[in-house]
Parts: structure tokens; sequence; C-alpha cells
């Protein structure tokens, strides 16, 4: 084994503001949006907001912070049409059974920015995203943390929770 045990066991969860609110047993024990199975008591319901794993940061927060309105969409597939054009309007959907919303896209040279008409929960990078006209599909790719997160993983980085 490569030591992958030892570079994910134990870590500290946070606030978005970078504050240590406890330890966890490993980020690849969590899943964004995930309330259960914290271990941590808040008096108030807490969920998985962000996961970095390259600092074994497990962000916290209330239901309302697993809102976004914007992500990116990288390794497209393209279906129906070979290009999107900028400002195309879609329905994008993060999940599956997920009934979808209205976005606008806009092509980036390594793949897609995603704008939707009302933010969504629970945006979680690295599962898919797929994206329909109708009973079409125009495209499906990867989500990328990289827009959502930007600040909060300089800061995380920065600060040296772990």
């Amino acid at each position: 084994m490569d030591g992958l045990e030892d570079r994910v066991k134990g870590g500290n969860f946070v606030l978005a503001n970078g504050t240590v609110v406890g330890k966890h047993n490993g980020y690849p024990f969590y899943t964004i949006g995930q309330r259960k199975g914290l271990d941590i008591a808040f008096g108030k319901p807490m969920f998985v907001t962000n996961i970095l794993p390259e600092t074994n940061t497990v962000v916290l927060g209330e239901a309302h912070e697993l809102e976004q309105s914007e992500m990116i969409v990288r390794g497209l597939n393209m279906g129906k049409y070979a290009e999107i054009p900028a400002g195309m309007e879609a329905v994008t959907k993060i999940r599956y059974r997920d009934p979808g919303m209205q976005s606008i896209l806009t092509p980036m040279n390594d793949g897609l920015h995603v704008h939707f008409q009302h933010a969504v929960s629970s945006i979680a990078p690295g599962q898919s995203a797929v994206i329909y006209e109708g009973d079409d599909i125009v495209a499906g790719g990867i989500i990328h943390k990289d827009l959502m997160y930007a600040p909060l993983t300089k800061m995380t980085a920065a600060t040296s929770l772990t």
C-alpha cells in the first residue's frame, strides 16, 4: 500500500471562515451534503459543504451554505451539438433523479461555465453533470471545484489547518 491510509487518517472539521471545530476520520468518509454521522454537536443541523482532499479538511456549514448558483464542468462529452454557443439556455442536472434547473451555458477553453437560474443545493465536485435541451442530451461532464471553492481552498491552504 502507498500509505494512503496514513495520509487521509484524521483531519480537521472547519467552518467556512477557517475555524477548526473538531476532528474527523479522514475526508474519504464524507460527502457533500452529508448531515448524519459527523459525530459532532452544534445544537443546530450542520452539513458537509466542502471537502478539501489536499489538506484532509472537511468544511461544515448550515443548509443555506450548500446553495450554489454556478459551477464549472470539464471533460465534456458532446451530444446533440458539436459546440455549445455562448448564452445557450438548457436544463442542467447535477445528480441522478435530479429534475434539473434552467441554466445559461458559457463555453470555456477547457470546459463549460454553468450559471443556474436559481441556486441549487449540494453541487459535488467529481460528480457528473448532464445538460439537456428538451429530451435531448446536449453534453455531459464532471463537476469541478475551482470556481465554487477557490477562496476557501486558498484560505485553508494558507492557514495550514491539518
